[in-house]
């Protein structure tokens, strides 16, 4: 309840309240002049006027003013509690797409997606092709290869971009939570549900909905998230009413997708519902050109961060940034340039300031030895055969360093007979 007094507007601009409670005889302020006040300045408050005598008419004013609504003293409790939580609901409700669309005014630009690889140079016009439509999009590929950057720039180039762009990520949430999280609950759904909560697809409404590593989410979950999909409609945990949401879904995954349909990990209906438009993220030991421009790019982000002057990077820096071979993909990049940023005690990044594990890495780098006059077939198998013993017999991870796939690795071993030789 705010003062009784005529510096009510003061204290509404001074601060931000969810609601307010207004008698009707609050001396020098009149009812529709704060409702006014409140509109002009776009602010969520949620204004309850508490009056003395019933009067339809006087009610129906106040409401098209802009009242959450009219409460006639002496109070019912019952009415007054259920009005209260349905205001402060619906203003949590509108906070939470207002900072939504605030973060989507702040999104990096498409611009920001750095690499003028082939890769990279296709997956941008991918991007401009695709971003205007309403299309449900798939996008797969290694950790830390900008799964989210790409949603995000989707979502700032269509005709959706003013509107809510909510993330959330399914390997972060435990599966029984998720549910909850995507479609929110009624009040008493469960123990604890103490008021309504609305879930990301609500949120997400005439926006966007950026589900990250559903390959995590339970089959169960799953057929629910395709029936919301498809229809366009769902209904909170404990509810009985089906809600319209207008909502495109953008989904991304770190696993190989054909294995995790074969294992039953992504649900076939789901995935081809999904991947309307498909788009692989390549890692970034495959596309190393981009390396040394993505490495500038963070040296000036982080340069501004942490208020530093440096001027770029030593000859032998960028070499060894070339020359490894980055699991952690553009993350990992980020992370290195964040900490030689940090660290740095100069005006010019050197080896020193590279992480411990990624100069260890460098010095373990073992070499090959192909006599001259070995043909091609004999220099890739020795290539081949010997990373693979290196890794320890590791597919996965002599496909990984070699960048080639699992399926290309394994028909080269066939072709070696590998087996037979002992391997």
């Amino acid at each position: 309840m705010l003062p009784d007094s005529t510096d009510i507007f003061e204290h509404i601009q001074s601060a931000e309240y969810g609601l307010i409670f207004v008698p009707a005889t609050t001396p020098g302020v009149s009812d529709t002049a704060l409702l006014k006040h409140l509109a002009d300045r776009q602010q969520l408050t949620k204004v309850i006027v508490l009056s003395e005598r019933s009067d339809v008419n006087s009610a129906v004013k106040l409401m098209k003013a802009g009242a959450f609504d009219v409460l006639v003293t002496p109070l019912e409790p019952l009415r007054l509690v259920q009005s209260t939580e349905d205001a402060l609901a619906e203003f949590v409700k509108e906070k939470t797409q207002r900072r939504s669309e605030e973060r989507n005014r702040a999104l990096i630009s498409f611009e920001e997606i750095v690499g003028e690889s082939p890769s990279i140079s296709l997956l941008k016009q991918t991007i401009s092709t695709v971003a205007p439509s309403d299309a449900n999009v798939f996008v797969w590929g290694e950790s830390g290869t900008g799964k989210e950057l790409v949603a995000k720039a989707l979502h700032s180039k269509s005709k959706r971009a003013s509107k809510p762009f909510i993330a959330i990520n399914c390997a972060a949430l435990p599966k029984d939570i998720l549910e909850n999280e995507l479609f929110g609950h009624e009040k008493g759904a469960f123990t604890g549900a103490l008021s309504q909560k609305p879930g990301c697809f609500e949120l997400a409404n005439e926006g966007t909905l950026f589900l990250d590593e559903i390959g995590e989410m339970s089959t169960a979950t799953q057929a629910k998230l395709l029936r919301a999909i498809e229809e366009q409609s769902f209904r909170r945990l404990g509810g009985r009413n089906e809600l319209k949401v207008d909502v495109r879904v953008i989904a991304a995954t770190n696993r190989e997708v054909s294995s995790a349909l074969d294992q039953g990990i992504l649900r076939s209906d789901l995935y081809y519902r999904l991947s309307v438009v498909e788009m692989e993220l390549p890692p970034l030991r495959n596309r190393k050109q981009d390396i040394v421009p993505l490495a500038h790019h963070f040296l000036k982000l982080f340069g501004l961060k942490y208020g530093k002057e440096i001027r770029g990077f030593a000859s032998d820096y960028i070499e060894m940034l070339q020359s490894y071979h980055w699991p952690g993909n553009i993350r990992e990049l980020r992370n290195a340039i964040e900490r030689a940023v940090v660290i740095c005690p100069g005006e010019v990044i050197s080896v020193l300031d590279l992480p411990e594990k990624i100069l260890k890495t460098q010095n373990e780098i073992m070499h090959i030895s192909i006599p001259i006059g070995s043909s091609v077939e004999e220099a890739e198998k020795k290539l081949i055969l010997e990373t693979l013993a290196s890794v320890g017999n590791n597919k996965a991870k002599a496909a990984r360093i070699l960048g080639v796939s699992r399926k290309t690795l394994h028909n080269k071993l066939h072709s070696f007979d590998w087996r037979l030789e002992g391997k």
